[in-house]
């Protein structure tokens, strides 16, 4: 595979982006709407690589009747800038569905309308991103000692080509998490990937299906399974006794508030850890009331009529999965008796939530540049930019993997549009582009420098 290395006239980007998820088309339209304001001279400079082939946002989880958990008003741009072009609500009345939305008295879209508005939102910028790109390392360029710029190296169908850059954001989201020990295939699936998978049933009968969580995306899998496959039985499987509600009142929200992101970070870890045992309940394993409600209604009724397809086995674990190619066996036990229950399924379907990848790992040898706290984690300051030692000028960014520092908003939505408006206050305050120190120079020897 050939590569290509920074010449004397490649540019310097003064932003690389490493994905482009919510987070980083957020980041290019505050930097898009940032430039219209000030002017060629002042404009800062960026470039987004992202290993998918087009824009897609947990495409395999874009259940038709499934709702966003947070309002529309957390869109891309609107706490930063209510009037920004590409808002939820430019969005619809591009779309021709303003009114319609007006009319149904809800700020809570479908999840697949709102997908849908991250895509017309990414297509108005995607001339700073590259689809098909994926960033494979991160070198630093050093000149006198210090690390003046950072090179990006990435891999397409061309090859690799490697991009410099003045400062990076890196935007690279969530991981699939599976139970220790299990691991994914044609018939053990997890749920990110339900819609892309479920299509290949088509034309067979499924008998039984078995989901294992108790958060909001177990449920709704257990509906839509159960929905989607008349015939079938659908069997949820947790520890619990039920589905715990989400706390989304009004005062437990202010956790996700702008504000909260500056007490949480400037509070002792102590209150940290406190802050997080109060209020896991607004976003890790619970589900909306709603939802709760349906289920138990549609469950009572087939028990009623003696036609029970929804079964919840409560209480319970999964402790061992055998895949074979007609099926699955699933065995379930009891926490109370330790009685344990095989069933065979044909589907076992893991909403086992996600896990937060190393916010480093792909930047190689500048990650030793970054030192950790005492328990190994990354060290950030409150503009989202990294710790880094002295000798590293460049800014790394991160949008996510700061739970530990900014509170439960690190990769959700509700703060995204505040997020970017900060990390873009911070790259020009502390004077980290070409506009406000000029520096391409070439020194002879094939790379640029200072």
């Amino acid at each position: 595979m050939s590569q290509v290395l920074p010449g004397d006239a490649a540019p310097v980007h003064d932003l690389i982006g490493i994905g482009f998820g919510p987070s980083n088309v957020a980041m290019a339209i505050a930097l898009r709407e940032h430039n219209a304001r000030v002017g060629r001279q002042e404009a800062v400079t960026a470039h987004f690589f992202e290993q998918q082939p087009r824009f897609g946002w947990h495409r395999g989880m874009l259940i038709d009747d499934a709702t966003m958990q947070v309002s529309f008003l957390k869109d891309l741009v609107t706490q930063r800038n209510p009037t920004s072009e590409f808002s939820f609500l430019c969005y619809l009345k591009d779309r021709g569905r303003l009114i319609d939305f007006i009319n149904h008295k809800n700020l809570f879209p479908l999840r697949v309308e709102f997908h849908d508005y991250l895509e017309w939102a990414a297509a108005k910028v995607d001339d700073v991103v590259s689809y098909g790109h994926e960033v494979v390392g991160v070198t630093p360029y050093v000149r006198d000692g210090v690390v003046e710029y950072l090179d990006v190296t990435v891999r397409s169908a061309e090859g690799l080509a490697v991009h410099r850059a003045r400062n990076l954001v890196v935007g690279t989201g969530l991981r699939p998490a599976m139970p220790e020990g299990v691991e994914r295939g044609d018939r053990v699936w997890h749920n990110s990937e339900l819609l892309t998978r479920v299509d290949e049933l088509e034309g067979t009968s499924p008998s039984r299906f078995v989901v294992v969580g108790a958060g909001q995306s177990a449920a709704e899998n257990v509906a839509y399974l159960h929905r989607r496959f008349p015939e079938a039985e659908v069997c949820a499987v947790f520890s619990r006794y039920g589905y715990s509600p989400a706390d989304d009142s009004s005062f437990a929200n202010r956790i996700f508030d702008p504000d909260a992101v500056d007490e949480y970070f400037a509070a002792p870890e102590d209150v940290k850890r406190r802050l997080m045992d109060y209020h896991g309940n607004t976003n890790y394993s619970v589900v909306d009331i709603d939802l709760i409600d349906d289920l138990y209604r549609q469950a009572y009724q087939e028990k009623v009529l003696g036609t029970e397809r929804l079964r919840f086995l409560n209480v319970s674990r999964l402790t061992d999965v055998k895949e074979a190619p007609d099926g699955v066996r699933a065995t379930v036990k009891s926490l109370v008796s330790g009685e344990e229950t095989d069933l065979d399924a044909d589907v076992v379907v893991f909403a086992t939530g996600y896990d937060s990848a190393d916010p480093i790992g792909i930047l190689g040898e500048v990650a030793d540049r970054c030192p950790r706290d005492d328990q190994g984690r990354v060290q950030v300051e409150r503009d989202y930019r990294i710790v880094t030692e002295s000798e590293l000028r460049c800014g790394i960014y991160l949008q996510g993997g700061t739970e530990h520092t900014h509170g439960i908003t690190s990769s959700l939505l509700s703060n995204i549009a505040i997020r970017v408006g900060e990390i873009l206050d911070s790259l020009l305050e502390r004077g980290a582009t070409a506009a406000a120190a000029p520096r391409p120079v070439a020194d002879g020897t094939g790379s640029v420098a200072r």
